[in-house]
């Protein structure tokens, strides 16, 4: 039996026609036989769906059919067995909660930093790496010396930055400041957050850890332990395979 494709992926676009949108996916998704989930808002879209490998490229394919989605990017992992129980296709007023009005990725985020810079830039003494991603996520594996800010969901995250982010900044003005998350979605959020704040040297990991897994060879990886995902695998290892985790029932 061929593997199931895994697709994350997100994309930061104002979208009107929410209702429209989400009945078409729905019904392309299951003419294919695909399922995972799909978050829709004004803000944008986000999305990890799993299927064969042709059910989830004829969904990708119908996306990129839309104008406002032709240069959508994807994470790719693989299963043995189908990672999600059942579609979702739904409405959000954010796609990934943060709970501040009036941030805006599409227009104003941080510097995207792509895998094989990300090494050096963390590596700078004057970089502060911060992992946007909530405390059981970090628990399972993150970037070395990287600061956790312990939270229990994304949207602590600007508390925690209020109260602590200057606490690690030597000087405001002239220290990185290197964030990452699972697929890229929260850091970018996050980078718009603190430039909202007027801080600057701001970076974000494109397309997260996934895709530094998917580009850095383990002898290279800064990345330590395995990555958590929103999905009944659990938790990927450097290759990208189902980690040694499971789900306590």
């Amino acid at each position: 039996m061929d593997p199931l494709l895994v697709a994350a992926f997100y994309k930061f676009i104002q979208l009107d026609d929410l209702e429209s949108l989400q009945e078409r996916i729905e019904l392309c998704c299951q003419e294919n036989n695909v399922f995972g989930i799909v978050l829709l808002a004004h803000e944008g879209i986000n999305s990890t769906i799993a299927g064969t490998q042709e059910g989830v490229g004829k969904v990708l394919e119908f996306l990129r059919q839309d104008s406002r989605f032709a240069d959508l990017q994807w994470k790719e992992s693989f299963a043995t067995k189908q990672p999600f129980r059942k579609l979702r296709v739904r409405l959000k007023k954010e796609i990934v909660t943060m709970g501040v009005p009036k941030i805006n990725p599409s227009k104003d985020a941080g510097t995207y930093i792509d895998s094989f810079t990300w090494n050096k830039l963390i590596e700078d003494e004057n970089t502060i790496v911060i992992d946007t991603r909530n405390h059981y996520e970090v628990s399972l594996g993150s970037f070395k010396n990287s600061i956790n800010p312990n939270t229990r969901n994304f949207s602590e995250f600007p508390k925690w930055a209020d109260d602590h982010l200057e606490n690690h900044l030597k000087n405001k003005d002239s220290t990185n400041i290197a964030m990452f998350c699972t697929g890229g979605i929260r850091c970018e959020k996050a980078t718009s957050l603190l430039k909202k704040k007027g801080y600057k040297n701001i970076y974000h990991l494109r397309g997260g850890i996934l895709q530094y897994l998917d580009d850095v060879t383990k002898e290279k990886s800064l990345f330590k332990g395995e990555c958590y995902v929103f999905d009944q695998r659990v938790a990927l290892d450097h290759e990208l395979e189902k980690g040694s985790y499971s789900i306590c029932h």
